[in-house]
């Protein structure tokens, strides 16, 4: 089981998907980050695929929350290169994609990292977050978003992972949103005068 942190006293089954909703500035980044650094607290891994956001930002908030020196925890960084800095390299921490509209660069660098912790070594609880799907859908439509969602939520559950993706619920219609959320197991909705609500479709 995967316990997803003080914010939410929740338990959820490996290989579970849940879709992190809300309008903007409710907290759905920073409610991730506390959900996989608790997982970094206990020695899961920590992958984080970033559309808005480089990979050195990301760190140093994750720094804030845990020491991850040593620790499996890995970024996706979709940002640094579509922004123009185009001498940075891959190493052991961060991976490079062109920009958010190259998902099959997302998923072959989700999976390079994946397969370094879970068969490389052994690291059976991974959990991963997506921040965020509402950038994916500026770039591409939502056939393509939800192809590559398809086969990315199903790598997730066939490794027992818990992947997480937020989305902003006031840019996308409720169509977009509908189809969307059948591809999740659960959603948390975040708001502005809650604490987050988790909804889990199945035990």
């Amino acid at each position: 089981m995967y316990d997803l942190g003080p914010d939410l006293e929740t338990e959820v089954e490996p290989g579970t998907n849940l879709l992190v909703t809300g309008p903007p500035l409710t907290g759905k980044r920073a409610l991730c980050l506390d959900i996989l650094a608790a997982g970094t607290e206990q020695k899961n891994g920590a992958i984080v695929v970033t559309t808005k956001d480089g990979a050195e930002r990301v760190l140093s908030d994750y720094k804030k929350r845990t020491a991850y020196q040593g620790r499996p925890v890995a970024v996706v960084d979709c940002v640094t290169r579509q922004q123009g800095v185009n001498d940075v390299l891959d190493d052991e921490r961060i991976k490079y994609t062109s920009s958010p509209v190259d998902m099959t660069g997302i998923g072959i660098k989700l999976s390079e990292f994946l397969q370094a912790f879970y068969q490389d070594r052994g690291i059976q609880k991974n959990r991963i977050m997506v921040h965020s799907l509402s950038t994916l859908l500026m770039y591409s439509d939502l056939q393509t978003v939800f192809r590559f969602l398809h086969v990315f939520t199903g790598r997730i559950q066939s490794v027992g992972g818990l992947g997480l993706f937020c989305i902003d619920s006031t840019a996308h219609d409720q169509q977009t949103m509908n189809t969307l959320t059948q591809l999740f197991d659960g959603i948390i909705t975040t708001s502005e005068d809650a604490d987050p609500d988790i909804r889990i479709a199945r035990s």
